[in-house]
């Protein structure tokens, strides 16, 4: 009885569900459909901002350093490779060096999100299991890109550590990563280096 009692006030619930979900139709007004398309153009060609992304593409000589209270370490030099995974959209950095002479790999996936008005990068590497995300924009001057996303800290077990990560590009010829760590607080946040000066 208890059964039928729960089947029968299940079926009470699903009945006020909409049978099925259906698209919305496509406008039959061959103007509307213009506009549509027009609309849908501004948010899936690339514009200006993609232009942006050329100034990573080739090979690069890069020296990364960890900083710790205003103090940084001796360089660690590696290599990176920018090029287009989809030309004029999306960018494949694939950078080979060591981090606390241990060899790592860090492959980046950048690009710029007309919906989201944001460049977005994801990246993934051979020493953890992580595959962190940021996003961002440029200062008004275009002289650097500061995005912001989160990272999971496994020497202390935090989780969603806020980062800023700070693009600026220097020249034709170099560009510095900075990666900040914010709960350290408003000074000497700064943790990572990495300046990439382009293979002559």
């Amino acid at each position: 009885m208890k059964l039928l009692l729960l089947a029968s006030a299940l079926a009470g619930s699903f009945a006020f569900l909409p049978s099925t979900t259906t698209a919305p139709a496509a406008p039959q007004d061959p103007q509307e459909m213009a506009a549509m398309m027009q609309k849908a153009k501004k948010y899936t060609e690339p514009g200006k901002n993609h232009e942006v992304l050329k100034r990573y593409l080739g090979k690069w000589n890069t020296e990364v350093r960890f900083h710790m209270g205003g103090q940084a370490t001796p360089a660690e030099k590696g290599t990176a490779v920018w090029e287009w995974l989809v030309e004029g959209r999306w960018l494949h950095g694939t950078l080979t060096g060591t981090m606390m002479k241990r060899p790592i790999t860090t492959h980046s996936f950048l690009g710029y999100d007309n919906m989201k008005m944001s460049f977005v990068e994801t990246r993934v590497n051979s020493v953890d299991t992580a595959m962190p995300h940021s996003e961002g924009d440029l200062t008004p001057d275009g002289k650097a890109m500061i995005a912001y996303g989160t990272l999971d800290e496994y020497f202390t077990g935090e989780h969603d550590k806020m980062v800023r990560y700070v693009w600026r590009f220097v020249s034709a010829d170099q560009i510095k990563l900075e990666v900040h760590d914010l709960p350290i607080g408003e000074e000497n946040t700064q943790v990572i280096s990495i300046v990439y000066n382009r293979q002559k």
